[in-house]
C-alpha cells in the first residue's frame, strides 16, 4: 500500500534550503499558476543511445521521455509547464529561475546526468522532486532531492499534491501497489518539439508474466500484465499523428504480448483500423520468443503496421537459461523460431548475455555462431549484471558476490557481480566476441543473411527528402571514408539488385552499424 515518509522534518528538505508552506503557496497561486519545471538527464553515448547514428538524419535523440510527458498530465492544468530533455536542449539558469519546482526523472543510465542536474537545481535554490527507475533503487544517493515519488505515479502522485498544497509534503511516497493504466492520462505531446526526436513513444501495458532472475521488470511492475483500452491508444496515436508525426512508433511495453487474447480481439483491431486512410506509421515493440508461436498474431501485428520486435534470447545454452529461469526460451529452436518471426515480415533485434555461472568458455563463439546465423543485425550483448529488486540480486548479496551499482549501461563491458568464470576471462572473451560481431565483415554478412529471411514489411520506409539526405551522407562517409567501404557498397549493390524495396532498410541498418562500431571502438576497448 501507498506510504508517506518524511525523515527530515517538514520545514527543510534534505537539501536544506525552505519548502513552500501553505501559506505562500496558496499566494503564489493567487497571483499566477505555479511553474514546473520537469528535466530529463543525457544519455551517455550508449547502444541504444544510437548518437552516432542520429547525426545522418539530423535528429538529437532517439526518443522524448514518456515518463515526464505523462507525468505533467497528471499535474494541475493550471500550472504552467516547461520541459527540458538535456539530450536536444541546454538547461539554462533562466530556466532554473523561473522554476518553482523540478520534476526530474531517469533511468540507471543517467546517473551521472541526474546528478549534475540536481546539484544545479540546489544551488538555484528551486524544489526538487524526483521519481522514475533510478530513483525508485537509489533514492539515498540523492541527498539533495526535497520529494522522492516513487513507484507507479498514478497511485503516488496525488497523495503529494495533496500534502504538497496543504503544506506537508512528505519526503517519500510509495507503494507497493500497481495502478490500472486505464486511468492513465494521454502524455502533453505539446511540450516538445518532435522534430527533435526520431521515434515516438507509447506505452500499452506493464507487468509481465514470466519470472526471468536478472530482469528488474516484474520488480517494478508486477507479474500481471495490466493495459490501457485500445482507445486510449488511439486517442496518444491521434495526438502525435494531428501534430504532424509520420515517423516511427515505439510500443515500449517490457512484452506487449503478455495478453494475447487482448492484443488480437481489441487492440490490433484498433490500429488496424486507424492505419486506413493514413500515410502508414512503422511500429516496433519488445516481445517474448513465443511471439513465434503464434503465426495469426504475428499476421496481425504486421497487418497493423509492425515492423520489428526486440526479443531477450539471452543465450543458446539451455543450463544458462535453466539458471535464470528463462522458462520460454527453453526446449525449443531459438535459431529457428527467430526465422520465423522474420519470414513473417517482423525484424528481430535481440537481447544476448554472457557470464551466466553456467557459461563456459566456449559461450562466447557459441554465442558468435547464433548472432550470425540467425541473421539479428542489431544484437545487444551485455555481460551478466543483477539490478536491485531482482532474484540474482538476492542471490549474488547472499553470496557475497556483489561488487557495486549497476552502471545501466548494456554494452559497457561491466558488471556488478562476481562471475564464476573469472572476470578477466569474461571481459576478453567478450571484448573479442564484440569486436567480432561488429566488425564490418560480419555486420555487412549478418545484414544479408537477414535480408534473405525477411519478409517484406507492409508499412514501407518512404524515401523521403530526410532519407535522402541520409542515403548521401551515409555514402559520402560510409561508402568513401569509412573503412568498411567496400562491404557497404557490396550490400547496397546486392539490395538493388535482388531486393530493391528494401533499399531505405538497408541504408538505415548501414547507418546502425557506423553507430555500433563507434560503441565498440569507444566504450568496450578502453
Amino acid at each position: 500500500m501507498s506510504r508517506a515518509t518524511n525523515p527530515g522534518g517538514l520545514q527543510k528538505g534534505p537539501s536544506g534550503h525552505p519548502k513552500m508552506n501553505k501559506d505562500n503557496f496558496d499566494m503564489r497561486r493567487e497571483g499566477e499558476p505555479m511553474r514546473v519545471l520537469l528535466i530529463y538527464p543525457e544519455y551517455p553515448d550508449t547502444f541504444w543511445s544510437f548518437k552516432h547514428a542520429l547525426k545522418f538524419i539530423h535528429k538529437k535523440a532517439a526518443l522524448p521521455p514518456l515518463g515526464l510527458l505523462t507525468i505533467a498530465a497528471m499535474l494541475p492544468k493550471e500550472w504552467s509547464k516547461k520541459l527540458v530533455d538535456v539530450n536536444v536542449v541546454k538547461l539554462s539558469e533562466k530556466d532554473l529561475a523561473w522554476a518553482d519546482y523540478v520534476f526530474i526523472s531517469g533511468m540507471v543510465v543517467q546517473r551521472a546526468s541526474a546528478h549534475e542536474i540536481i546539484a544545479r537545481c540546489k544551488k538555484a535554490g528551486v524544489t526538487i522532486i524526483a521519481g522514475g527507475p533510478l530513483f525508485a533503487t537509489e533514492y539515498d544517493q540523492f541527498m539533495d532531492v526535497d520529494h522522492f515519488v516513487l513507484n507507479e505515479a498514478e497511485l503516488t502522485l496525488p497523495p503529494f499534491l495533496a500534502d504538497l498544497e496543504k503544506g506537508c509534503a512528505q519526503h517519500i511516497y510509495e507503494t507497493s501497489e500497481f495502478c490500472d493504466m486505464r486511468e492513465t492520462p494521454t502524455p502533453l505531446w505539446e511540450l516538445i518539439n518532435l522534430k527533435h526526436y526520431a521515434s515516438m513513444p507509447i506505452q500499452f501495458s506493464r507487468g509481465c508474466p514470466f519470472n526471468c532472475e536478472f530482469c528488474n521488470v516484474t520488480a517494478l511492475f508486477g507479474h500481471r500484465v495490466r493495459m490501457k483500452a485500445a482507445e486510449q491508444i488511439i486517442a496518444e496515436l491521434n495526438g502525435i499523428y494531428d501534430q504532424g508525426w509520420r515517423g516511427p512508433v515505439f510500443f515500449v511495453d517490457d512484452n506487449f504480448i503478455g495478453d494475447k487474447n487482448y492484443l488480437k480481439h481489441h487492440l490490433l483491431p484498433a490500429l488496424i483500423q486507424w492505419q486506413k486512410g493514413k500515410k502508414e506509421i512503422p511500429f516496433n515493440t519488445e516481445a517474448s520468443v513465443n511471439l513465434a508461436d503464434d503465426e495469426p498474431l504475428m499476421e496481425m501485428m504486421v497487418k497493423a503496421g509492425f515492423d520489428a520486435v526486440f526479443i531477450g534470447i539471452e543465450t543458446p545454452n539451455e543450463e544458462s537459461l535453466a539458471e535464470c529461469n528463462k522458462l520460454q526460451n527453453k526446449n525449443r529452436d531459438l535459431l529457428e523460431s527467430v526465422k520465423r518471426i522474420q519470414r513473417a515480415g517482423l525484424q528481430v533485434t535481440g537481447g544476448f548475455i554472457v557470464g551466466f555461472d553456467s557459461d563456459e568458455p566456449s559461450i562466447f563463439q557459441r554465442q558468435i555462431e547464433f548472432i550470425q546465423q540467425s541473421g539479428i543485425v542489431t544484437a545487444m550483448v551485455g555481460l551478466l549484471n543483477a539490478p536491485p529488486g531482482t532474484r540474482l540480486y538476492k542471490r549474488m548479496r547472499e553470496e557475497g558476490r556483489l561488487t557495486e551499482f549497476t552502471s545501466g549501461d548494456n554494452v559497457d563491458g561491466t558488471t556488478n557481480i562476481l562471475p564464476r568464470m573469472g572476470l578477466d576471462i569474461l571481459r576478453e572473451g567478450y571484448e573479442n566476441l564484440m569486436q567480432y560481431i561488429y566488425s564490418p565483415k560480419q555486420y555487412y554478412k549478418r545484414v544479408m543473411t537477414f535480408l534473405r529471411e525477411y519478409k517484406q514489411p507492409r508499412v514501407r520506409i518512404p524515401l523521403d527528402f530526410q532519407r535522402l539526405l541520409a542515403v548521401l551522407r551515409s555514402s559520402i562517409r560510409l561508402g568513401i571514408f569509412g573503412r568498411e567501404r567496400f562491404q557497404y557498397w557490396k550490400i547496397m549493390f546486392w539490395t538493388l539488385f535482388r531486393r530493391p524495396k528494401m533499399l531505405p532498410l538497408t541504408i538505415t541498418l548501414a547507418i546502425y552499424g557506423y553507430h555500433f562500431r563507434k560503441i565498440c571502438t569507444l566504450k568496450i576497448t578502453q
